[in-house]
């Protein structure tokens, strides 16, 4: 059960929410939207749906042309990241609410409501009403009414944005779990880069109402076709260096000089925007071949597990990212060890040269 998107766009008078977009997502899929706010996420979710209509192109749901099919008529399900669920009815009914409407038989509503109940963990929960449950047993009934209803088209829109930390790693473990074995496609909105690492499968960066990359998480996060998509999928934001390539020397700025090595020896010579992800950047290293930096703090982050340093070289603002305490000051000057060898390379224009 395919769904297609065939140059379809939404505009509102002179507004344009998505750009001209055609993409396949194949059934069996768990698709992260990653992209900051206003990135044209949510719309792209609706239109979709069928929540909204495109204002221009087809949408093709296994072959079928449904651009104009209504929502109701689809076999959808959306969760946002509001608690939506009917206040006057129980666990139970509210996950069974899809099911009753869809007019299937009380022994299997039965049977599909325990089971989506246990996976979610809110069996002993089923006879109260929403107002007596946590915020997070009320978000997991209103993805377990999504889930029972055995949908083709999954959208999860931030889901999980109002929980506190603990649910929210207890949610991001469950989901995917909860459509294994589905022949469903899934769709899976967030602003943070890590969830789409953490949910895998495959992911699309957006961009001002732009699908910039699209594929398989891993790749997209190690292979970005440009310098957009490292962006979108890079927090603390990747390192962007304006490089210079003569023969087998590599110049940053002034005084920064290195070897080009292996697969950056190839490069033709010129200028190039180099980008090199934080946790490449370390205030301790005993690696001796990792280029030395000095520069004054301007910013630090430090959440006890991490430290999040942000420094000036030369004007030129560099952020680390290390694991542990790091306890720099603002306005010092600290060391840091770059691995350049992590170094990705973007023509001036921002495409991937590599």
């Amino acid at each position: 059960m395919t769904l297609e998107l065939q140059a379809i766009t939404r505009r509102e008078g002179t507004a344009t929410y998505i750009y001209e977009t055609s993409q396949v997502f194949q059934p069996g899929t768990f698709n992260v939207l990653l992209g900051a706010t206003r990135s044209g996420k949510t719309t792209l979710m609706q239109v979709m749906a069928g929540i909204q209509k495109p204002s221009t192109g087809r949408i093709l749901h296994n072959g079928k042309d449904v651009t104009q099919t209504a929502v109701q008529k689809r076999n959808v399900s959306m969760v946002y990241q509001q608690f939506i669920n009917y206040p006057m009815l129980s666990v139970y009914e509210n996950i069974a609410s899809p099911l009753r409407v869809a007019g299937i038989a009380e022994v299997d509503i039965k049977q599909r409501v325990g089971k989506v109940a246990e996976l979610l963990r809110l069996t002993p929960m089923l006879q109260r009403r929403p107002s007596e449950l946590s915020g997070g047993q009320q978000q997991r009934t209103a993805i377990a009414r999504a889930v029972v209803k055995d949908s083709d088209l999954i959208f999860l829109d931030e889901p999980l944005a109002n929980l506190d930390y603990k649910l929210r790693e207890e949610l991001r473990e469950e989901l995917p779990k909860l459509f294994a074995g589905r022949n469903a496609i899934v769709f899976y909105a967030t602003t943070e880069p890590h969830e789409a690492l953490l949910f895998g499968g495959n992911t699309a960066t957006l961009h001002e109402g732009r699908i910039v990359q699209y594929g398989p998480t891993a790749e997209v996060y190690r292979q970005p076709n440009s310098l957009l998509s490292a962006r979108v999928f890079s927090d603390p934001p990747i390192n962007v260096l304006h490089v210079e390539k003569r023969g087998g020397t590599l110049t940053l700025g002034s005084d920064i000089k290195w070897k080009a090595a292996g697969p950056i020896a190839s490069l033709s010579d010129g200028t190039y925007e180099m980008g090199l992800r934080p946790h490449h950047v370390l205030p301790t290293s005993a690696r001796e071949k990792d280029t030395q930096l000095s520069g004054q703090v301007l910013v630090t982050e430090i959440s006890g597990s991490e430290s999040v340093v942000h420094f000036d070289v030369h004007g030129r603002t560099w952020v680390s990212q290390a694991a542990g305490v790091h306890p720099l000051k603002v306005g010092d000057i600290a060391h840091f060890k770059a691995d350049l060898a992590h170094s990705i390379f973007f023509t001036p224009q921002g495409q991937r040269v590599l």
